[in-house]
């Protein structure tokens, strides 16, 4: 009796004049919203859904696309017909029918393509792509270790290519590479690093065809000296990475001072090069009058010599010294220059001492951001004299710094207001220090773990006076309890990353409190014995922009905290649930996530082969997954051989079962980000 059908003509005109008001805007005005939600997919997908203008105009606004699957382009491509950036990092078989379908789906807008992450296409379907989509710009091929000359060569054909990615296609060679010269002369970037087979005459001709590069990375190649003179010619040229070139040495680069030009280089990278000292160095920037940033680290010893080469060069702004062997005469000498440095990294350097410091940041003032992590030797003495000279750093990186006193983190607050970034792993800093730091109210990232003199008194500080903290370390702090997860939760609502592993102390009410932060995108609580599924399952309601989470070791959580994962995370792209008490119906549950990439599920009592098998058959977007070696031989090969058909690796470990202790696990902070640990 309410059918429309029986609607009548006035009615239907009164309801239309109560149309949304949101009919009246304009495709302009539209367009500007969805700027605006950009980054939220969430977002962009519930305004399409308000009315069918909306969803039309989503439509035409939207320009880049990153599909979890290649199958579905035909059914997706006349929904999105501008579509001038392709992202197929996570389709890991690409054929050529599907390249041919994108160049005729987007033929005249299409400017960007990622296949860094793919396989399975051949030259025949890659050049479909360049010579339909000419105004193809940027193409990355990374990790192409298949890839050879006869695929490369067809690239010849993007003649409007001016960004090429190529790192880690170990199989092309100086024939392929040349081909790529010839064809694509308005490169302005190219990327060959680990490009094993590339020698100074693939290098050469690019530099003698590609007059317009503006950054050439060259790391680990084989080269030598040969081809440095036509690379130094290019007018253009800004950025050159040559980390860990051992074939260019001293005696080599001697010759490059008697055909020296000025050149345009602004980025110099000769890290990991320990043959290039004083001699080398200076014969090679001789030219480089607008030098602005050097990265020197794991080389020479930085004597007088060294650091005289770089007196003169006014325009230096950032130089990077890690694991290099300071000399107090080279610190002098460093002092001296013209420039005045905004970046300085001593990352474990050795000689670093409080007089070496306090030479350094009074002649250098206006450093924006420095790093002297484990410089074990500086004290009181060098917080003293980087405060006084250095007020207007954003970053200070100083982890495990030990003989730093405690009195000397008060001075950071009190003289360095606008720090963004302050890194105090493994330090001495207690409450006074963090009640002094909560000064710094723009700091967004905070790295507290390991440091066993705070508690929550101090933490309550730190959520009252920093609202824009981003990232929070916590790790193996274990004076932190409950209520100084929730005073965060409540002081930094743009809280996207915490890490509170191996603390004992915190329970399901820490979640709780953290689920009220809708922006939290990783969380590590590992090893957090107290927390259960009840925990987690507010953390999946609440924050739903969860994409890493790390719970090995939280024995209490079990299929009851999967559910809601599966549910409403449907964000998450890496979880370790390693030691927990997840059975196949949990996994199972988990594997359904469209977005899930990588599991580590090591020693989970309830699992099963059969379980196992079905959850790897479901997790149809799952690439790597770490597992215990004891299932290997209840996986046949014909089903090992399918998951990596579909792209997804089984990586096997022959770990034991390990009953937790606090005195493991402490090498978390040296240079892994979450998750990547077993």
């Amino acid at each position: 009796m309410f059918s429309n059908s029986h609607s009548t003509p006035s009615l239907n005109k009164k309801l239309h004049s109560f149309s949304s008001p949101f009919d009246h805007l304009t495709e302009e005005i539209i367009f500007a919203i969805l700027d605006h939600l950009h980054d939220d997919p969430f977002s962009r997908k519930s305004f399409s859904l308000l009315s069918k203008s909306f969803y039309a105009a989503e439509s035409l606004h939207r320009r880049s696309l990153r599909p979890l699957h290649s199958h579905p382009i035909r059914t997706v491509s006349p929904r999105y017909p501008s579509i001038s950036k392709l992202d197929l990092t996570l389709c890991p078989h690409v054929e050529d029918s599907f390249l041919i379908s994108v160049s005729t789906a987007w033929k005249t807008t299409l400017r960007s393509i990622d296949l860094s992450r793919s396989r399975s296409f051949s030259n025949v379907g890659l050049s479909n792509l360049v010579t339909s989509c000419t105004g193809l710009v940027e193409i990355n091929l990374s990790n192409g270790v298949a890839l050879t000359d006869s695929v490369i060569k067809v690239l010849a054909e993007a003649k409007n290519l001016e960004k090429l990615w190529l790192s880690r296609c170990k199989s092309i060679t100086d024939m392929g590479i040349g081909c790529v010269a010839v064809g694509c002369k308005k490169l302005k970037l190219l990327c060959l690093n680990w490009c094993l087979h590339i020698t100074d005459l693939g290098v050469g001709l690019i530099a003698t065809k590609c007059k317009e590069l503006r950054s050439l990375d060259l790391s680990f190649l084989p080269i030598t000296e040969k081809c440095l003179p036509t690379i130094l010619q290019l007018q253009h040229l800004e950025e050159l990475i040559l980390e860990e070139c051992h074939g260019i040495d001293d005696e080599g680069l001697e010759a490059l001072k008697r055909n020296c030009k000025r050149n345009s280089l602004k980025f110099l990278n000769l890290s990991r090069c320990p043959s290039i000292s004083h001699s080398g160095l200076s014969s090679l920037i001789i030219g480089s009058e607008n030098l602005q940033k050097l990265n020197l680290s794991y080389g020479s010893s930085i004597t007088t010599d060294m650091a005289k080469c770089l007196h003169n060069f006014s325009g230096l702004q950032s130089i990077k010294l890690d694991c290099c062997s300071l000399t107090t005469s080279g610190v002098k000498t460093i002092a001296n220059w013209r420039a005045s440095l905004k970046e300085l990294s001593l990352s474990k350097c050795a000689g670093v001492t409080d007089e070496c410091l306090s030479i350094l940041v009074q002649k250098h003032k206006q450093l924006r951001k420095l790093d002297i992590t484990c410089c074990r030797k500086i004290t009181y003495g060098s917080i003293n004299s980087i405060t006084s000279s250095c007020s207007f750093l954003v970053s200070l990186k100083m982890e495990s710094c030990s003989l730093v006193p405690r009195e000397a983190y008060v001075l950071i607050g009190q003289r360095c207001p606008y720090l963004e970034e302050l890194d105090l792993t493994d330090n001495e800093i207690d409450n006074e220090g963090l009640k002094s730091i909560s000064k710094c109210s723009r700091l967004s990232v905070l790295k507290l773990g390991i440091c066993l003199n705070i508690n929550d008194d101090g933490l309550c500080h730190i959520a009252s006076g920093c609202p824009k903290i981003k990232e929070l370390d916590l790790y193996r702090s274990t004076g932190i309890t409950d209520r100084g997860i929730a005073a965060t939760a409540g002081g930094c609502p743009a809280l996207e990353m915490i890490n509170i592993a191996y603390n004992d102390k915190i329970t399901d009410s820490s979640l709780i409190s953290l689920s009220k932060c809708l922006n939290l995108k990783a969380l590590e609580i590992r090893g957090c014995c107290c927390i259960s599924s009840i925990g987690l399952s507010a953390i999946a309601m609440g924050c739903k922009q969860l994409t890493v989470l790390d719970i090995k070791k939280c024995v209490n959580v079990n299929d009851d905290g999967m559910l809601p994962l599966a549910q409403f995370s449907h964000n998450l792209k890496q979880i370790n649930l390693s030691y927990c008490s997840v059975t196949d119906v949990g996994l199972l549950s988990l594997a359904s996530i469209n977005c899930l990439r990588n599991m580590t599920i090591l020693h989970l009592a309830g699992l099963t082969p059969d379980g196992l098998t079905a959850a790897l058959l479901v997790g149809s977007g799952l690439r790597k997954v770490k597992l215990h070696l004891s299932f290997k031989s209840s996986l046949p090969p014909s089903f090992r051989k399918y998951m990596e058909t579909r792209g997804c690796i089984l990586y096997w470990r022959d770990k034991a079962f390990q009953v937790d202790r606090d005195d493991k696990d402490w090498n978390f902070h040296s240079g892994k980000s979450m998750g990547d640990s077993t």
